[in-house]
């Protein structure tokens, strides 16, 4: 079964929107882990528009789980990845303008500034991914990296109209995963996914790791955190259960 891996961000957000204390994405944290979070994943931004240094760094001394941190491949969050040391690093893009990361990393065009951060990551004794669309000139340009892992970039697909185009998206993950799994990496998979989607993600041949995080932080406004991580926990379960 994937490992479910809870990405707090939007409690940050929501704290950041009165620029106070509350809420904490520490505490989410440990909420989430108590519903069942394999991984908690947040993404610090060069803007720093949700997550801090600070949260990074309380994180790195509370989660008991695994931390995976999501960043830009540039030199002062791979300082920051050093110091801090998470479980894992995801190289994401980033863009300032936009309100969250829109598609995967352009390794062809960016694979000396990607690979020189790999590198150092790896050198350091970090498993390292890359969140990468799932189109075959990117996913062997970033898999001659060396990277531990892929996520595939899902937002096309949560994005895609029932029927015919999700189908023609969910082939297009399903195609990509084969690609990732057949190198050796791990095959992670995050963005847009919700209570109603996941499950054909879930089922992917090789699917070792979902982060989901807008739709859980979404729920638990209604449920509570620890019960919207427990459920999304027991939807992966399902769809495990019919692979």
């Amino acid at each position: 079964m994937p490992r479910l891996g809870v990405n707090i961000d939007h409690v940050a957000t929501l704290r950041q929107a009165r620029g106070g204390r509350e809420p904490d994405p520490v505490w989410a944290a440990a909420l989430a882990e108590l519903g069942g979070a394999d991984v908690i994943t947040v993404h610090l931004r060069e803007d720093r528009r949700h997550i801090q240094d600070r949260d990074l760094r309380l994180l790195r001394q509370t989660v008991q789980t695994r931390l995976n941190l999501e960043l830009a491949a540039v030199p002062e969050m791979v300082e920051l990845a050093l110091e801090v040391l998470p479980d894992q690093v995801t190289f994401v893009p980033e863009r300032r303008e936009e309100l969250t990361t829109e598609g995967g990393l352009d390794v062809l065009r960016q694979r000396a500034k990607l690979e020189q951060a790999v590198i150092r990551c790896r050198d350091a004794g970090l498993s390292v991914a890359l969140f990468l669309d799932p189109e075959i000139p990117q996913l062997e340009a970033g898999l001659e990296l060396g990277v531990a892992a892929v996520e595939l970039h899902t937002g096309r697909y949560a994005n895609a109209a029932e029927g015919p185009p999700r189908h023609r998206e969910l082939e297009a993950l399903r195609a990509g995963g084969r690609i990732v799994v057949a190198a050796g990496a791990e095959l992670h998979a995050g963005h847009g996914l919700n209570y109603h989607n996941v499950g054909p993600i879930a089922r992917l041949e090789g699917m070792a790791e979902l982060n989901i995080g807008h739709s859980i932080v979404s729920r638990a406004l209604w449920v509570g955190l620890e019960q919207a991580v427990r459920t999304m926990r027991q939807l992966l379960v399902e769809g495990h259960a019919q692979h």
